[in-house]
C-alpha cells in the first residue's frame, strides 16, 4: 500500500515537470533552436498599420423648453 502512495507524489511531479516543459518549450523554443544553429535570435518583424480614426460629430444637445423645466 505504502508504493502505491509513494508512486501517485512521484507521477504527479513527473507529470507537472513535463507540462512546465511543454511551457518552457512553447515559449522559448525557437531561441533554443537558433542556439543550436549557432545563428543569432531575431525578433519576428511586425507589420505596422496606420489606423484612422473618425470622430463623428455630436449633434447639439437638446435643451427643455422652460415650461418643461418648470414641472420637472
Amino acid at each position: 500500500m505504502t508504493a502505491a502512495l509513494g508512486t501517485l507524489p512521484f507521477l504527479a511531479t513527473l507529470w507537472l515537470l513535463v507540462v512546465l516543459g511543454a511551457k518552457v518549450l512553447e515559449e522559448s523554443g525557437v531561441k533554443i533552436a537558433a542556439a543550436l544553429k549557432g545563428k543569432p535570435f531575431r525578433h519576428p518583424v511586425v507589420e505596422r498599420r496606420s489606423l484612422r480614426i473618425r470622430m463623428r460629430r455630436q449633434s447639439a444637445s437638446i435643451c427643455a423648453e422652460p415650461r418643461w423645466s418648470a414641472a420637472a
